[in-house]
């Protein structure tokens, strides 16, 4: 049996996505190479994992017992290269969206003052744990509730929400914004790694539609070309201008808790000094301690 690590991280990407061009996207490659990569883990098993139509994927019965453990056999394969690379001399801080909005250079600047021989070096992840399950990123920022046991976090700040509109629009025109003045429209969510749930509205008062996305280039596509608005952090704000979007404060909703988060069992070198000096460009006072 030749089972490959590649091929099991295609065949996830591909279920969390729920499409094969959608995975394709999702890991930067071709949609002739996601199937190629499924259907060689297919002959490789002897078994048809998904089932295929032409607008989704399904797993088969046998294709849910082996994603199951296909994560395990993932992300047990990352820690051991995290064990492995221990040793060397950077610090890689995950981010799924924003970094750390318009505290990243400051953060940069005095960590490389202090360590010059240990660059803080930030690393974009699409998934919900910033790249730590997958061995990308060290510690990752995190700006959603992270509930699995595996990790420790520490909160550093608070951020403001704000609305993303297009530029052309009525709700551009408006110097700030409420959330009941989006309900009429489409509002993009990114359910995996966005900070926007509709449990922000009242339950008499949510978007009648919702248009999922998968990365924050999308996001932005859709809002610009005016087929969808945007709830996300002031960081979103600072780090993706983008032609045709314009950013509007919102008045009513409530802040975002920006957390740092680590492997609870293998927390890295210069934990300690990156979460106080992440706390201290965001002004920090206060917050709960790493959970």
């Amino acid at each position: 049996m030749d089972v490959r690590l590649g091929q099991l991280r295609t065949l996830l990407a591909v279920v969390d996505a729920g499409t094969f061009t959608d995975a394709a996207t999702v890991l930067g490659v071709s949609q002739a190479t996601v199937s190629r990569s499924v259907a060689a883990l297919e002959r490789a098993l002897g078994a048809r994992l998904l089932q295929r139509s032409t607008r989704h994927v399904a797993l088969t019965a046998t294709g849910t017992r082996i994603v199951a453990q296909a994560r395990r056999i993932v992300e047990e394969v990352a820690h051991l290269q995290r064990i492995a690379d221990a040793s060397r001399t950077e610090v890689l801080l995950g981010f799924a969206w924003a970094a750390l909005g318009r505290h990243t250079r400051q953060l940069q600047r005095i960590w490389a003052a202090a360590h010059p021989g240990v660059p803080l070096v930030f690393v974009q992840a699409n998934d919900p744990t910033a790249g730590l399950s997958d061995g990308t990123a060290d510690v990752a920022v995190i700006r959603r509730p992270l509930d699995d046991d595996r990790f420790a976090t520490a909160e550093i700040g608070l951020e403001s929400r704000c609305a993303a509109v297009a530029t052309g629009g009525a709700l551009a025109r408006r110097r700030s914004l409420r959330l009941a003045d989006l309900s009429r429209y489409t509002v993009a969510i990114d359910s995996r790694t966005g900070t926007t749930t509709l449990d922000l509205w009242p339950p008499e008062a949510r978007p009648s539609a919702v248009r999922a996305t998968l990365t924050v280039d999308e996001w932005l596509t859709l809002i610009a070309a005016g087929q969808a608005v945007g709830v996300t952090s002031e960081a979103t704000a600072y780090q993706y201008p983008r032609p045709g979007v314009a950013y509007r404060v919102l008045r009513n909703a409530p802040p975002i808790s920006v957390r740092l988060a680590w492997w609870r069992d293998d927390p890295p070198g210069h934990l300690g000094e990156l979460r106080d000096l992440a706390r201290r460009t965001y002004g920090w006072s206060g917050a709960a301690e790493g959970r």
